[in-house]
């Protein structure tokens, strides 16, 4: 079972997905409707694609209450969540799990919106990682593998070609959102990174992963990691929980990322050729990552924080992008001696320019 992938819409055509329900009030109402008193006291914290909150309960304790965005996952597939972050609490991994309402269930609604709630945890994330927290972060990772690993079931939609660029280009293309003079460009680069990442998704295997391991979605306290967010978790491959979390190509990343792996294999074994995936699964990210903006553009948040987004300007730096991306793809498996052959790719540019951290990453901040 897959989600939606379109925004709700009401009968009258207007989206649904917008939390209008959502008061301060209605928080509060909704945690106390699932068996917990609160005091007065709500405030929102940093999230765009669901609505999430700290609230704190008569007994001075605080919970953080999330609310999925509808129609983005099915109650089958926020529980598959749930039962994920269990499975790993129980095997003493470091994640916020989520809290059992006092009458059993996990998962609630309010509204025809979703609820979850969880433990505070505190902490920040990390600006970078150094030698050491590379290699602890590697053995959580692998730890945290294992239990993934030990369930194949899953209702999520796989990290592939499929669901992650040719669905979301159908739906562009349906809704118009790229300017005509670029689309055929875009269409072009997007699924040749798309034939070359399922030709190399066939010799890997996948289980259950995080999906979106970015060190915003780790805190580091008292010399602890915790994992957070396990929103888009999939089936997918365990490289992903890597090259997200070390995100660059220079040397230093490199070394981490040995680092990392050696923590890593001290709790799971990691199948090292699969390392030649992740220039294409930068590029899956790049196409999701523009269509997740395309598709919540209705969202005034959204167009608060990306105003620049749909210009022409946007589209035609999105495509150069992806075009460079095919290219680092393409020499990187002619490197390694693969003949792929993709439709439609001969006489492609120079890569010009590597794409940073911010690029990949909606929440990244650049010191320089």
């Amino acid at each position: 079972m897959e989600s939606t992938w379109s925004s709700s819409k009401s009968s009258q055509g207007r989206p649904t997905d917008l939390f209008l329900a959502l008061t301060p009030e209605r928080v509060l109402a909704a945690v106390e409707a699932g068996g917990l008193q609160c005091n007065n006291l709500c405030y929102p914290l940093n999230s765009f694609e669901n609505r999430v909150y700290e609230v704190e309960l008569t007994d001075g304790s605080r919970v953080v209450a999330k609310f999925y965005r509808p129609g983005r996952w099915t109650e089958q597939q926020i529980l598959e969540e749930h039962r994920f972050l269990q499975q790993l609490d129980e095997a003493d991994i470091p994640v916020c799990t989520v809290r059992a309402f006092p009458d059993g269930p996990t998962l609630k609604q309010i509204d025809s919106i979703y609820y979850s709630l969880s433990d505070r945890r505190g902490g920040r994330a990390p600006d970078e990682l150094n030698a050491s927290l590379a290699l602890r972060l590697g053995m959580l990772v692998g730890r945290m593998h294992n239990v993934a690993a030990a369930d194949p079931s899953s209702n999520r939609r796989p990290i592939n070609g499929e669901y992650f660029i040719r669905r979301p280009l159908a739906w562009l293309e349906e809704h118009g959102s790229i300017p005509q003079a670029l689309e055929a460009r875009y269409h072009r680069a997007a699924e040749g990174i798309a034939e070359y990442a399922d030709r190399l998704l066939v010799e890997v295997d996948t289980h259950r992963i995080h999906g979106d391991l970015h060190l915003g979605n780790v805190l580091l306290r008292d010399d602890r990691f915790n994992i957070l967010d396990f929103d888009d978790m999939a089936p997918g491959p365990a490289v992903q929980d890597l090259w997200l979390a070390l995100p660059g190509r220079d040397e230093e990343t490199l070394r981490l990322r040995e680092g990392f792996l050696s923590g890593y294999e001290q709790f799971r074994v990691f199948d090292r050729s699969s390392l030649r995936l992740i220039e294409a699964l930068r590029g899956l990210r790049l196409v999701r990552y523009a269509v997740w903006l395309a598709r919540r553009w209705h969202d005034p948040a959204f167009r608060i924080g990306w105003p620049h987004f749909g210009t022409f300007e946007y589209w035609d730096g999105e495509t150069r992008d992806l075009e460079d991306q095919l290219e680092v793809v393409k020499k990187e498996s002619e490197s390694r001696g693969e003949s792929i052959a993709v439709a439609g790719l001969e006489g492609g540019g120079e890569a010009e320019e590597l794409l940073s951290n911010k690029d990949y990453f909606f929440d990244w901040e650049d010191d320089s």
